[in-house]
């Protein structure tokens, strides 16, 4: 059945591949992101593309959902954006520190008491980090399906030892920011999701971006061999700081923006969330909820890649290029990073 719907999606002329010969900037990469989708290569892409907070690029590509053919929109379609979750709740950090109401060097115990004394104390900033030593998933957890609350989740990992000496290794997870998340809205005396709502996404008129309990038409799917197929369901509510969020990719392209222009924090807080860290001297490419690192090119950007179960997504900021790249594809990672870096280099390059 399935492989007989790929055939009729494949007659139809919007759905052919594009021939990328003689093409450069803006027409490239749309090709590039087109032929991603009439290649089979992912079910759904949205993509917004901005240039001086201009966009230059925004359009949807292949399925939102296979079954009904609904086509894929980056205006009002709601896609999982996994990690770039974690750049949000860098933010809403960031503001609760300009604001007093916790301190990037305070223990997490302040906030949280009745965490489970590890052998060694860690501070907020080490969780928003990836260094406090907070183990990451085992087996089929991060795709858990339960109803779980921010508190009740802690449940799962919090009575294992740390893996490190907080401030001596590096350990990407989202373990960290469900500690980090229930901290803040102790701190906040309000809960993490509408503290955020309030103090970040209405501020910067993220209307679309909601919690990953919101009705949304978009199918997602995982990869197989021979077709694509329905994710497992699962129940992301208590790990909405790290990878929960459901947004558009406009939306995206503006929390980008935000990040480039840095209208809502202070500078100097928006320094501390886009420096990487040091681990015994050595750079983790990692700030306070966003990924600090070169492309192959050399050129600084700031941002997240997200991948989690029935999406995959792409936030990129290059400060000096002043171009953001919105991408989300409602696929379990398909294993695509180098068509999308293709299609980046080939607008990083042009003049658009």
């Amino acid at each position: 059945m399935w492989i007989e719907k790929f055939f009729t999606l494949f007659k139809e002329k919007s759905f052919r591949p594009k021939s990328t010969l003689g093409l450069e900037g803006v027409q490239l990469a749309d090709a590039i992101f087109h032929n991603l989708s009439a290649e089979q290569k992912v079910p759904g892409i949205v993509v917004t593309v901005s240039n001086k907070g201009k966009i230059i690029l925004q359009k949807g590509y292949g399925h939102a959902n296979l079954e009904s053919k609904l086509k894929a929109n980056p205006k009002d379609q709601l896609f999982r954006i996994a990690s770039i979750s974690k750049c949000i709740t860098g933010i809403a950090l960031g503001k609760m520190v300009e604001d007093g109401i916790l301190n990037w060097e305070d223990s997490i115990y302040k906030y949280v008491p009745d965490f489970p004394q590890k052998n060694f104390d860690f501070t907020v900033k080490q969780l928003a980090s990836h260094t406090a030593g907070i183990r990451g998933y085992r087996g089929k957890e991060f795709a858990l399906n339960q109803n779980l609350s921010i508190k009740d989740s802690i449940e799962v990992f919090k009575n294992d030892p740390l893996q490190f000496q907080p401030g001596n290794g590096y350990l990407y997870n989202s373990f960290d920011f469900v500690l980090l998340s229930l901290a803040m809205q102790n701190a906040a005396g309000i809960s993490f999701e509408e503290y955020v709502k309030t103090m970040v996404l209405k501020p910067l008129k993220l209307n679309n971006t909601v919690s990953p309990t919101t009705n949304t038409a978009v199918q997602f799917y995982t990869k197989t061999p021979i077709c694509f197929k329905k994710a497992i369901e699962v129940n992301n509510a208590y790990k909405i700081a790290g990878g929960g969020y459901l947004s558009t990719s406009e939306d995206v392209a503006k929390l980008g923006e935000e990040i480039r222009i840095q209208s809502l924090l202070h500078k100097n807080t928006y320094q501390e969330l886009l420096s990487s860290q040091l681990v015994q001297d050595n750079p983790t490419y990692y700030g306070l909820g966003f990924q600090v690192s070169h492309d192959a090119k050399g050129r600084p950007f700031y941002g997240h890649v997200g991948s989690s179960v029935g999406a995959y997504s792409n936030l990129f900021v290059y400060p000096n290029e002043k171009k953001v790249f919105s991408i989300l594809i409602n696929c379990t990672d398909p294993k695509v990073q180098e068509h999308l870096d293709l299609a980046i280099n080939a607008i990083l390059e042009s003049n658009n």
